[in-house]
């Protein structure tokens, strides 16, 4: 049985494609015969990027899906062996629209991701979500389809109200449309720990998760370039491209947590 991981924060810049393109593909390096999935959703098309394709290229994506114009197992990308994309672009920018201003069509329109994705989850053993950095039509779509949600966690000012802002929605929704989503956890992303700000952060923010009984992984992601750079220039996630860098591993230790957490 897969298990369905939404990615999400109501920000941009947390580092949500980084986690998802370099989990995906350091658990396809790992793990024997395990097949993962990325769906993506965001208009920008991110997690195309990250593996060297152009998402204006795609003539039809998740939004053909969404509003049923196109069925989901006919936009399946293959991206390297056991490992497959769902991809986005700039039609997402437009799903708002389309159905709320139809919801004759789409009497139940938290559901359009779900009820496609549930006939080919089946395919996979992990489906990693990237959401828009907005809770809005989009992200409520991902939170009814996924089992779990991983949180991105960027240790900047103010970053800890954020995650009580995502947090306090995501538990919302769940009672509203979805009561067997867990959030699975908080995780570190672009943290500087030579930094007296980034450490302190980091330190309020595990404060905070201890206190309120909310998982917060062990393992952090490092702010470095080179996963910028595997994109520009390797045109696959780094944990492909440079796997023996030291700061690359912690993509596969944070693998190892994710996935020991989730087997709890």
């Amino acid at each position: 049985m897969s298990i369905i991981y939404a990615v999400s924060a109501n920000k941009g810049g947390v580092g949500k494609t980084s986690f998802v393109t370099n989990m995906a593909a350091a658990i396809v390096q790992k793990q024997p015969k395990v097949r993962v999935l990325i769906v993506d959703t965001d208009a920008q098309g991110n997690a195309s990027l990250a593996f060297g394709k152009n998402p204006k290229s795609y003539e039809d994506t998740i939004y053909d899906v969404l509003t049923g114009g196109k069925n989901i197992e006919d936009i399946v990308v293959n991206l390297a062996e056991r490992l497959d994309l769902l991809p986005s672009n700039v039609d997402m920018d437009f799903l708002d629209f389309d159905v709320l201003t139809n919801q004759d069509k789409y009497k139940k329109p938290f559901h359009l991701l779900k009820d496609p994705l549930d006939r080919i989850k089946d395919n996979y053993d992990y489906i990693f979500i990237d959401t828009p950095p907005a809770m809005g039509l989009t992200a409520g779509n991902v939170l009814v389809a996924a089992d779990r949600v991983i949180i991105p966690f960027s240790p900047e000012t103010f970053a800890v109200s954020g995650i009580v802002r995502v947090i306090d929605a995501i538990n919302d929704f769940r009672q509203k449309q979805n009561p067997n989503l867990e959030i699975d956890g908080i995780v570190g992303m672009m943290v500087d720990s030579r930094t007296v700000l980034h450490s302190e952060m980091l330190a309020k923010a595990r404060q905070y998760c201890d206190q309120h009984e909310h998982h917060m992984y062990t393992t952090i992601i490092p702010r470095s370039i080179r996963f910028a750079s595997a994109t520009a220039y390797d045109g696959i996630p780094a944990v492909m491209s440079d796997a023996n860098n030291s700061i690359v591993a912690a993509y596969f230790e944070l693998m190892e947590e994710v996935l020991a957490h989730g087997q709890k």
